[in-house]
């Protein structure tokens, strides 16, 4: 049987995904979206590329605005985050409010996404980029500064570096490990990123440990101490469930472990999709894997056979590239070199590289090589060898 009401919790692009997936697997009940934003849905990818460059006023990035979510038959609660959830009486699931209200449903998704990590010591004038607000205060910030400190050298800190070059800004990059991205991408192809990065003008300073900060800047380990007129945290997010744990015995620190439909272990009626899922122990921070659990995850609510399983893929624009991954490269993986000199120390432009478990492609990542990359996606799916790869590559090249 259908559920009579779903209630989900996380506006973003995840439960949005969610609601109007339901609509289009057949639910005929009542969906209640809450989000503890104002803002109507929006897209997030923009905020550091778009949004933050000026090119994109904020109404670009809505996916639906309120109308269009009543057209959709779904009761939109904004600017109101939910602080608990209980399970009553026959499966009957009750959500508590930020403004004292709760929603009764037998049917939960959660949603809640990530918020900024923050460091110890860390002040207010540091900023962060999760949220539209976050992206429209820093780029009224970058629009008069002349130097910009970012801390930690991931996606979000490359693409605000690469967004405040655009401007002319002086930019210095300061990352903990080795390489940039060295989680995304391991460390030979982080490799790859960080010459990405110099070449295109920033003062990159990796293996850097901060002692703390400083007005208007850090201080490092060597004693030295950086100043800019604006200092950018980018170390990552940290999953929105501190509202789900209370009361409970819940390990939330990485997520919401769930199995391979997105159901909660341990909380009945409840499913999980985007950043805060752990989906068979994986949790993907990726845009197209919260619209393709989202689909999973509707389907399971209604007892309808799932839509077919895809790869995650993940993109960033930076320095005039975009960088692309699909599959989910492991630590110990092997590169396997398939097309460009970038892994040779010549032009990054074309080049593209394969992740090996084993004789398996587990994923493979390009810079500035869609049309190449987007070939490989069948291959990674397939759990192709690394013989299939290479004749791909050749094909590539002739």
């Amino acid at each position: 049987m259908q559920p009579e009401h779903v209630l989900v919790v996380g506006a973003g692009l995840g439960g949005l995904r969610t609601a109007e997936q339901l609509r289009a697997a057949g639910h005929q009940g009542r969906i209640s979206l809450v989000g503890a934003e104002s803002h109507a849905p929006y897209d997030r990818p923009p905020l550091s590329k778009q949004v933050l460059t000026g090119d994109w006023e904020p109404e670009k990035v809505v996916l639906r605005d309120v109308d269009a979510l009543g057209e959709l038959g779904v009761r939109a609660h904004l600017g109101t985050a939910a602080v608990a959830l209980r399970h009553g009486e026959r499966g009957s699931i009750e959500l508590e409010l930020s403004d004292g209200s709760t929603l009764h449903g037998d049917a939960v998704v959660v949603a809640t996404g990530l918020v900024a990590r923050t460091l110890p010591g860390q002040p207010a004038t540091a900023f962060t980029l999760r949220t539209l607000d976050d992206s429209l205060a820093l780029r009224a910030a970058l629009g008069s500064a002349s130097s910009l400190l970012v801390v930690g050298g991931g996606f979000i800190g490359a693409e605000v570096a690469s967004a405040a070059l655009g401007r002319g800004i002086a930019v210095t990059v300061l990352e903990a490990a080795a390489v940039p991205a060295e989680r995304a991408l391991g460390p030979v192809l982080g490799g790859v990123a960080a010459r990405l990065m110099t070449e295109a003008g920033v003062d990159l300073r990796t293996g850097t440990s901060l002692t703390g900060f400083v007005d208007g800047g850090v201080g490092l380990a060597d004693g030295t101490e950086l100043t800019a007129d604006v200092v950018v945290v980018g170390v990552g997010g940290a999953p929105e469930l501190d509202w789900l744990a209370t009361g409970r015995t819940l390990d939330v620190a990485d997520g919401l472990a769930c199995g391979p439909t997105g159901r909660v272990h341990g909380l009945p009626g409840v499913w999980a999709v985007g950043d805060v899922a752990a989906w068979d122990g994986h949790r993907t921070e990726h845009w197209t894997s919260a619209g393709d659990q989202a689909a999973a995850v509707a389907h399971d609510i209604l007892g309808v056979d799932p839509p077919p399983s895809t790869v995650p893929y993940f993109w960033s624009d930076q320095f005039g590239l975009k960088i692309q991954l699909v599959g989910h490269p492991t630590a110990d993986a092997e590169v396997l070199p398939l097309l460009g000199a970038g892994l040779d120390g010549g032009a990054i432009r074309g080049t593209v590289a394969g992740y090996l478990v084993g004789d398996r492609l587990v994923a493979v990542a390009g810079f500035g090589a869609a049309r190449h990359v987007a070939r490989y996606r069948a291959l990674v799916a397939d759990g192709a060898d690394r013989a299939a790869a290479l004749e791909l590559a050749a094909a590539q090249r002739s």
